[in-house]
């Protein structure tokens, strides 16, 4: 019986989440939250992830990372721990069951502050094998819970400065005791093996446009190069060299959307010295050379470029 009632719970809160999603689409949300609704499946999209996790409350969707493919659809949870280069695509969708998400970007020192007032006391946990920064689970009646009671201030603003802070805190900490819980507090420990790899990663986004040199990564993550390559393969399931090509890559996707005209300039900006080159390696990742690419993305609608 017990069982069961924690089912049905589950089912209402899920049900509660579809409908506080629906309403709330075309407002102004709470700092660091989202929520999207897709009537139709739509165009993979490329993005750079950021430390975060969606609920889907309806309909299902497909992440790209390098080779893995993760498929998460209603009641389950897509937690990322990285900044990524990621291909998104919403694969079921209707006007009668639209797919319909929240999400939450995760902050580091909310995570870390959790960490120290909790037993462990913010120590790493134990170090197994490494893990991939990307991780679906099931979502829990005890994380859906928080979840609603957030998007219900959205009802009553004049809630919002005192509980919604609340929300969020346990929001983290069902997250941090949850099934991805490791991956979270990696997230919150300066420490950590994940923390030394975003370290590295905010310095190759930075850095995208320059000739790249592994032994600089591996100083910035304070590894030696063998014991970085590896780590950083593990977090990201691609090397080094490859996360650059795609954060390049993006970079100059993003450009040519504002200068369609230009594509051997945006290469050239992106750190490129062949045009050859740059339109191949284009092609490779987005499926179209620059010119029919971006012709092609100009006619996606807005609302169909979902990245959580």
């Amino acid at each position: 019986m017990l069982v069961a009632s924690c089912l049905n719970g589950r089912v209402s809160t899920l049900a509660e989440l579809r409908e506080l999603i629906a309403r709330h689409l075309d407002q102004d949300v709470l700092p660091g939250v989202t929520v999207k609704a897709s009537t139709t499946p739509t165009e993979p999209m490329p993005a750079v992830s950021q430390p975060a996790f969606a609920v889907v409350a309806q309909g299902t969707k497909r992440t790209m990372l390098a080779d893995r493919v993760f498929e998460y659809g209603a009641g389950q949870y897509f937690l990322v721990s990285l900044e990524l280069p990621v291909t998104g695509h919403v694969v079921r969708a209707s006007a009668e069951e639209p797919y319909l998400v929240f999400g939450l970007t995760l902050r580091p020192a909310l995570i870390a502050s959790l960490l120290l007032e909790s037993p462990a006391g913010g120590r790493e946990p134990e170090r197994g094998p490494d893990a991939l920064g990307i991780g679906v689970s099931e979502v829990t009646g005890e994380l859906l819970d928080p979840i609603v009671r957030l998007l219900r201030l959205l009802d009553r603003p004049a809630d919002i400065p005192v509980l919604a802070a609340a929300a969020e805190r346990e929001i983290t900490w069902r997250l941090i005791t949850g099934a991805q819980g490791a991956m979270v507090r990696r997230i919150g420990l300066a420490d950590s093996r994940l923390s030394q790899i975003s370290r590295a990663i905010r310095w190759i986004r930075e850095h995208y446009a320059d000739l790249f040199r592994i032994e600089d990564a591996a100083r910035v993550a304070g590894m030696s190069v063998t014991s970085f390559y590896r780590h950083f393969h593990a977090a990201t399931a691609m090397s080094p060299l490859q996360y650059q090509k795609q954060i390049r890559l993006q970079e100059a996707r993003a450009r040519l959307i504002a200068q369609p005209h230009d594509v051997a300039a945006v290469g050239f900006a992106v750190g490129y010295e062949s045009a050859s080159q740059f339109s191949h390696e284009y092609r490779r990742l987005f499926g179209r050379p620059p010119g029919q690419d971006i012709a092609r993305l100009q006619a996606v609608p807005a609302a169909d470029r979902i990245v959580v």
